[in-house]
């Protein structure tokens, strides 16, 4: 008795559908990968349909040649068989001590101005002393939940966001920069959570998940205002070159710096009669 053809037709290969998704995401067909990773199109097409198990450097090489990101890259391993080979640890680990040392140091130079080190997630994970200082001058940072992150801080009617002069343009360029900068120019699951808890807030347009074309500065800076003083700041980021863990991969240090020369100037009185320890001494 013959088999019928969908007897005869290989399994699904996990990883085959996974690099088949990536592919797509870069929007390259079997014939470019195969001329960016150096390997043939035949054999591309047998790990996609099944047909042929790829070993664990062919994977890498492939991941490689798509730019798929580093956590990404183990759950490709994962499922071809093969155990993960990128560690995910937390940034107190041992391994991590020579970035964990290099990011403390910069965001104390960055001193007297707020940084901030976030994770893939707007997580904070570490600040310098600046930071808390401007945001206390505003909130209480010790009720917002741990681990705070930036972008509710923001959007939050209970957070700054009351103090931000010109929250539209802000919480547009905001959402913008979350679908710029996500993680391998793929928005994750986390991050599309993320995305729906924002939209939540009121006052949130779909729109503004696209830049606005009417933009002319050449950016969009963050400025508060409190007691009829504005402080106007943009930001910087810095991420670590060639990383070799998924940890380090998905860190970025977020320097603010003053937008014009009165936010400069004023910084350090705001912070100095605004402060909770100011207030505690009058």
């Amino acid at each position: 008795m013959n088999a019928t053809a969908s007897e005869q037709k290989p399994a699904a290969n996990p990883a085959g559908v996974l690099l088949r998704q990536w592919r797509d995401i870069r929007g390259k067909t079997q014939l470019d990968l195969s001329f960016d990773a150096g390997v043939s199109q035949k054999h591309i097409s047998f790990i996609e349909s099944g047909r042929s198990t790829p070993s664990r450097q062919m994977l890498l090489d492939l991941a490689q040649a798509l730019d798929v990101p580093l956590r990404e890259r183990n759950g490709l391993l994962v499922a071809a068989g093969y155990a993960p080979l990128y560690q995910d640890t937390s940034l107190q680990a041992p391994i991590m001590d020579s970035i964990s040392k290099a990011l403390a140091r910069m965001l104390r130079q960055h001193e007297p101005f707020p940084a901030i080190v976030m994770d893939r997630h707007w997580n904070v994970v570490m600040t310098n002393d600046a930071a808390p200082q401007l945001f206390n001058c505003f909130i209480d940072m010790t009720k917002r939940p741990t681990p705070r992150n930036l972008l509710h801080l923001m959007f939050d009617p209970a957070g700054m966001r009351p103090f931000v002069a010109n929250w539209p343009q802000a919480a547009r360029g905001l959402l913008a920069r979350v679908y710029r900068e996500a993680l391998g120019r793929v928005i994750d699951e986390k991050t599309r959570t993320l995305l729906a808890e924002l939209s939540q807030y009121p006052g949130v347009k779909a729109e503004w998940r696209a830049p606005s074309p009417d933009d002319s500065l050449p950016m969009i800076p963050l400025t508060f205002v409190k007691d009829g003083v504005r402080l106007s700041y943009f930001s910087m980021i810095t991420t670590v070159g060639t990383p070799q863990t998924v940890t380090s991969e998905e860190l970025r240090l977020e320097c603010m710096f003053p937008a014009d020369d009165a936010t400069e100037a004023g910084h350090g009185r705001f912070i100095g009669a605004n402060s909770p320890l100011a207030s505690t001494r009058h």
